[in-house]
């Protein structure tokens, strides 16, 4: 047996009927306050959740104009009605167009195991359902069953959060039944908010670890490019002005910088001199990356209530730049010392007799001898300089634009903008473009902090005094293409860098059901 089919004209009266319970004032249209007084007039289960009736405006509101007319309802509705008949049809398993109780006892008993960490009881199963499906005219023993009309009636308005809008009803059972045993609505709330945010923090830190192992030779050419000073070694000097220097010279052998830099590293160490530092890498980049994205999503949180919004999706461009930019000097700032070791390590010369952990202790000890912990954090200043916009303009950008393509699907496809999913092949488009602007934007100041950092090693053994003598020193030597030395090996690492890091991240954040 299938579901009964509505034709047009019966589906219309319907949905008029029910459009007409909320536009109370006959107007043809409602707003968020009209919606939240239809919740508490007809006993919704959301009325006592704002930021839930929010949610669901929002996804209502399909123009964004603070006004819902009967258009925008009729989308919404028609999307959502698919979803939840498809969900029906999956528990309904023998087609008679009822789901018996116990059936659906059983779903939400792997439900609650999947997702919730506390064991449930049967009791509490039944009365979710009470509370849920069953009218209040009757008892679970007069209903047995749960029809398809009861069922799209309660989960027509409820937010679809992890995939599931049943999930979600089950959740708000938990926050606001006085009968379940919980120790305040508060408590859960907190707890949920913590586990979210800590798994914020190790989705980035597992993405920045991954991205950066894949792109790790060309950091270390990169490195490599910015140590040394000759103009040869400029990616921004062509083959033309090499021979301007040296008549002589046969353009056919003259190799392009990259070329030379991975010649040069290969014949040192080989496949592994690519990797010298990598470990270190390993170790800064994980806290990095997770204090990156972890404390960018805590300052969009931060910024959302500074500006009186409910939700981060809500926040206004400037403020999630500023976000971005809190969150890559945070994650800056935290790991500078192991950066700082790791610079050393790569201009260090290379030897058989000083590989991997050996070159990075003794390393680490002359740094200490040289100028105590205060030398770890030489250049900080213009590290944090140099980051701030990086960070704002790599996650800014990618914000924006993910914000951009969400709302441009919902428009196309006619479906709620909470829930648009994103292709990976989008993601690395986004991430790159994101990381391509923001590191050409900064890579003057990131030269210029690696080279105080890697001051006095045998790659670059010229002396400064701080960021204006370094500065100098380098324009005069080098000039201004010199600012950018190394800028197309970093580009070529940044983007699949970027790219990788942010298509696990979002994968992870999916997965790990923080969105």
């Amino acid at each position: 047996m299938t579901l009964p089919e509505e034709s047009n004209e019966e589906r219309d009266r319907r949905l008029q009927q029910l459009f007409s319970t909320i536009d109370t004032e006959k107007t043809g249209k409602f707003d968020l306050d009209q919606l939240k007084k239809a919740f508490e007039k007809n006993d919704h289960p959301l009325r006592r959740s704002p930021d839930a009736v929010e949610h669901i405006f929002r996804s209502l509101d399909d123009n964004k104009d603070s006004l819902v007319d009967f258009e925008d309802f009729k989308k919404y509705v028609l999307a959502a009605e698919i979803q939840i008949r498809q969900g029906f049809l999956r528990l309904d398993r023998d087609g008679d167009g009822k789901i018996r109780v116990s059936e659906l006892s059983n779903y939400l008993s792997k439900l609650a195991e999947d997702n919730e960490p506390r064991p449930e009881k049967p009791t509490t199963f039944k009365k979710f359902m009470n509370w849920a499906f069953i009218p209040k005219k009757k008892t679970a023993e007069d209903t047995p069953y749960i029809t398809y009309d009861q069922w799209r009636d309660f989960l027509l308005f409820m937010p679809r959060k992890r995939g599931s809008r049943l999930h979600t009803a089950f959740s708000y059972f938990y926050l606001f039944n006085e009968d379940v045993d919980l120790s305040s609505e508060g408590d859960v709330t907190l707890i949920n908010d913590i586990i979210r945010g800590f798994g914020f923090f190790i989705a980035g830190g597992i993405s920045g670890v991954i991205s950066r192992t894949c792109t790790a030779p060309f950091d270390r050419i990169k490195v490599f490019l910015i140590a040394r000073t000759d103009l040869s070694s400029t990616l921004l000097n062509s083959k033309d002005r090499v021979l301007q220097h040296n008549p002589s010279a046969d353009k056919a052998k003259i190799k392009s910088p990259l070329v030379k830099a991975a010649t040069s590293l290969y014949r040192q160490g080989g496949i592994r001199a690519f990797y010298v530092g990598n470990g270190l890498n390993v170790i800064k980049v994980f806290p990095e990356s997770a204090i990156k994205f972890g404390s960018f999503e805590f300052a969009k949180r931060v910024m959302a209530q500074l500006e009186g919004v409910k939700d981060t999706s809500e926040l206004s461009r400037f403020s999630t730049y500023i976000a971005g930019g809190l969150g890559g000097v945070m994650a800056q700032f935290s790991v500078y010392p192991v950066d700082t070791l790791k610079y050393r390590v790569q201009c260090a010369p290379l030897s058989a007799h000083r590989k991997g952990a050996h070159i990075m202790i003794e390393t680490a000890k002359q740094m200490y001898k040289e100028g105590g912990y205060k030398l770890f954090y030489r250049g900080v200043t213009v590290g944090v300089m140099g980051i701030f916009p990086y960070a704002a303009l790599d996650l800014g950008t990618f914000s924006a634009l993910k914000k951009w393509y969400i709302a441009r699907q919902a428009r196309i496809t006619g479906i709620p903008e909470d829930q648009v999913t994103m292709s990976n092949v989008f993601v690395l488009l986004m991430g790159a473009f994101s990381g391509t602007v923001g590191a050409t934007m900064v890579y003057p100041i990131n030269l210029l902090r690696t080279r105080l950092q890697a001051q006095g090693t045998f790659a670059h053994p010229y002396r400064y005094s701080g960021f204006r003598d370094v500065f100098t020193k380098t324009v005069a030597r080098e000039g201004y293409p010199g600012l950018f030395k190394g800028l197309v090996p970093n580009l070529a690492k940044v983007c699949p860098a970027v790219s990788i890091s942010y298509l696990c991240y979002e994968n992870l954040k999916k997965g790990m059901k923080l969105e």
